[in-house]
């Protein structure tokens, strides 16, 4: 039956059950010099009785790319836009996988070697689902979200878009040679040098 299929008041309980799903999402942009992810937080938020799984992704800096040292990544957003993007990734993924309750929160500014700079969280009744969705929010992020990356190296810095952008938006810049077959860091993209 397609939306709008249903009687006015099995509709509005949908409509309802589907706004206390939204609202049992946490979504974060941390401000610059608010410190680090609360990652316990973030799975403990998505904790529910129901749920046989909590399927976890932290993006963290490393220290070498491309056999230069990582100082820190820098973060810049558009943040209001980027809560509004975030909300809409979180609705995707619950349209997709039978899910419990999400959390997503990514890091703005410096963020040094060693530390996370995004956090997603997805529970659900089977491990699949709660998978599938982490990978999903994560890959979403990084095509469409409104969030740039700067990798500051102790001899320079570059800014970086990240393959699943350029995928979604081709045509906007040539890709680096791969760093080895297979690896997903071989995809980043040099934007702009300092």
């Amino acid at each position: 039956m397609a939306s709008g299929d249903l009687p006015p008041a099995e509709e509005a309980t949908a409509a309802a059950g589907a706004k206390e799903e939204e609202e049992e999402d946490l979504i974060e942009i941390v401000e610059e010099g608010s410190g680090r992810l609360d990652i316990a937080r973030y799975v403990d938020h998505v904790r529910d009785l129901s749920a046989g799984a909590i399927a976890t992704f932290e993006g963290t800096t490393r220290d070498h790319f491309a056999g230069r040292r990582v100082v820190e990544l820098r973060y810049e957003a558009y943040a209001a836009m980027a809560r509004r993007r975030l909300a809409g990734i979180l609705r995707e993924a619950r349209s997709r996988h039978a899910l419990r309750r999400l959390a997503v929160a990514h890091r703005l500014g410096p963020v040094p070697a060693g530390e996370a700079s995004v956090f997603v969280a997805a529970s659900a009744t089977h491990r699949a689902d709660a998978m599938e969705a982490c990978r999903y929010v994560i890959d979403e992020l990084k095509a469409s979200v409104p969030i740039w990356k700067k990798e500051v190296y102790d001899d320079g810095e570059v800014w970086k878009e990240n393959r699943e952008f350029l995928d979604r938006h081709s045509g906007a810049a040539a890709p680096a040679p791969a760093a080895k077959a297979g690896g997903c860091c071989g995809s980043k993209v040099r934007v702009q040098e300092a």
